[in-house]
């Protein structure tokens, strides 16, 4: 299993495909949009870009709007493949962050959340997915398709660690700030 410390300079988050045809149907979707918004949040505080994918957004509809009022680094990225990294812009505009280390969450854990994951990890990334952050239309789907991914090499952690792990110390300058966040209050 790979070791991963996440640096702040070195990570980039992305959302896959949380849209509202999709939401509709995902198992504990509440606890999956509460943990991405978490995740943004800190980001957005600390400065980590965050990208996100729409999957055939004519068909399926575009980020939700609590997400998508939140991505405030780059517009979300359609795609019509389940790999987010066969989408060339996506796959060029992470090149171009030259960032490391990619934090995933969002739909389908088993579906598009894994194949992205598993290119990401083909291609050198260090690749953290948060299991509390993504999910499926089941619980057996989400819980085999985070197995197939930590098997694959991506490393699971909790949405908080990930938070705690990019902050790094208590003596930043928006320690209080990310309290906030953390206590739901931001």
């Amino acid at each position: 299993m790979p070791r991963v410390k996440l640096d702040p300079r070195r990570s980039l988050l992305v959302l896959i495909d949380i849209q509202p045809s999709l939401t509709k149907t995902i198992f504990e979707i509440d606890r999956v949009l509460a943990r991405t918004m978490f995740l943004t949040k800190v980001a957005n505080l600390l400065e980590i870009p965050v990208f996100a994918t729409e999957q055939n957004p004519s068909r399926m509809g575009f980020t939700v709007p609590e997400l998508s009022n939140l991505l405030v680094s780059h517009a979300p990225f359609p795609k019509m493949s389940f790999s987010a990294l066969a989408e060339p812009k996506f796959a060029d505009a992470l090149k171009e962050t030259q960032r490391t280390q990619i934090v995933l969450t969002g739909l389908e854990t088993h579906i598009c959340v894994s194949q992205t994951a598993h290119g990401l990890i083909d291609l050198g990334y260090d690749v953290v997915v948060c299991p509390d952050a993504v999910s499926s239309r089941t619980l057996e789907a989400h819980k085999l398709g985070m197995e197939r991914i930590r098997d694959a090499g991506a490393v699971p952690a909790h949405s908080e660690a990930v938070a705690y792990e990019w902050l790094g110390t208590a003596d930043q300058p928006v320690f209080k700030q990310f309290l906030a966040i953390v206590k739901g209050e931001a």
